[in-house]
């Protein structure tokens, strides 16, 4: 470890297949021993800020993308800490819409004290990237609660022809990003689930329960909609630079964080699957602890037999459990998980079964230092 925080430019390749808040601690935290950390983030949330610029300019959703950056920039770097409260602010909540609309005008302008703060050149391209979004914003855009981080990359988004990695990589080079931020597709989809009751829920922010009630029911099946009102069947493709950075990875982590919409959701797109198959590194697993109301009715093994289960659906039906998946990570305490761990169901697949205190003393969190030590460990 201590070699690894001495050289973090030399430090591993580990991959996870993320979505938001879940991976923040740690990518903060494994960001001071490797800065080749790869994240594939799924581009489906269908929620809060991002959800109004998806339904106004038909775009991939932005905020995860913009969380892990910023989790992953540059701490000490001249101007990160201005950049990281501005991408941070969100504009208020209860006011009028022509005083939000002020405070657009400002940042554009440059007045407001949060993009006064920021240094050249980082303030121009803000500027740029506001001005670009506040030209083509609708007569009836909702500025309410919007993430000013995910409007600016939302007008560089616009402002590169619809290219997001055009912006990704802008924004990655101006706060020293410590790693590979990339969508796992540019794509303009939704998540839709089929319950248990058969019914379907389109939409991601109608299963990870934040926007509205839980679900109450276990998901069965989960796939991709062309449409946000009702389930329409689309399918997505990775291209050769997502394929190439999964075959390049030392680990491979399906991590913790709403496991249908987070994690599941990223091996939905054709060539994720065979790319994991063909890949012969280690693959770990870190089950959520409890409170994710994804996983109602499931168990540790249930999971596990639902990576499986939908990387073969890419990767191939005989494609051996070994080449998907090879470790499970748990905490000693198995009551912290609000579910069955059956270790023994587990070792049974083939599968090791790594225990080890990665609990946080804060109900459902991991301890983010415990688990980036582990998972350097394994690459």
């Amino acid at each position: 470890m201590e070699r690894f925080r001495r050289a973090p430019e030399l430090g591993p390749r580990i991959l996870f297949f993320t979505g938001g808040s879940a991976l923040r601690r740690l990518s903060r935290t494994l960001k001071n021993y490797t800065h080749n950390s790869i994240h594939l983030v799924t581009p489906f949330d269908s929620g809060g800020s991002s959800a109004k610029l998806r339904n106004s300019f038909g775009m991939l959703s932005v905020g995860d993308l913009r969380n892990r950056l910023m989790a992953l920039a540059d701490e000490g770097a001249l101007g990160n800490p201005e950049i990281f409260a501005l991408f941070s602010h969100r504009l208020e909540e209860h006011v009028s819409t022509a005083v939000l609309q002020a405070q657009l005008d400002r940042m554009v302008t440059g007045d407001h004290p949060l993009v006064a703060a920021v240094p050249e050149p980082m303030r121009r391209i803000v500027q740029v990237h506001l001005r670009r979004f506040a030209s083509h914003m609708p007569d009836d855009f909702d500025l309410r609660a919007a993430s000013v981080g995910n409007l600016i990359l939302a007008g560089g988004y616009l402002d590169s022809d619809r290219d997001i990695e055009s912006v990704i990589f802008l924004f990655s080079k101006l706060v020293n990003v410590r790693g590979v931020v990339r969508p796992t597709v540019e794509a303009d989809l939704h998540l839709a689930a089929e319950l248990a009751s058969g019914t379907v829920a389109v939409g991601q922010h109608r299963l990870t329960g934040k926007e509205t009630e839980p679900i109450g029911e276990a998901i069965n099946r989960l796939q991709l909609s062309k449409s946000l009102t009702s389930l329409q069947p689309a399918s997505a493709a990775i291209d050769s630079k997502t394929r190439e950075l999964i075959r390049s990875a030392e680990l491979i982590c399906y991590p913790m964080g709403s496991f249908y919409t987070s994690v599941v959701a990223n091996l939905l797109p054709a060539g994720v699957g065979s790319a994991i198959g063909q890949r012969r590194c280690p693959k770990i697993y870190i089950p959520n602890l409890t409170g994710d109301p994804e996983l109602l009715g499931s168990s540790v093994i249930h999971e596990v037999d639902t990576l499986l289960d939908y990387v073969r659906r890419d990767a191939g039906e005989d494609t051996p459990t070994e080449a998907i998946l090879n470790m499970v990570l748990i905490d000693p305490d198995d009551t912290r998980y609000g579910r069955a761990v059956d270790t023994d169901a587990l070792r049974a697949r083939g599968i090791t079964v790594l225990v080890h205190p990665i609990a946080a003393e804060t109900k459902h969190l991991h301890n983010a230092e415990a688990v980036s030590q582990i998972l350097l460990s394994l690459a």
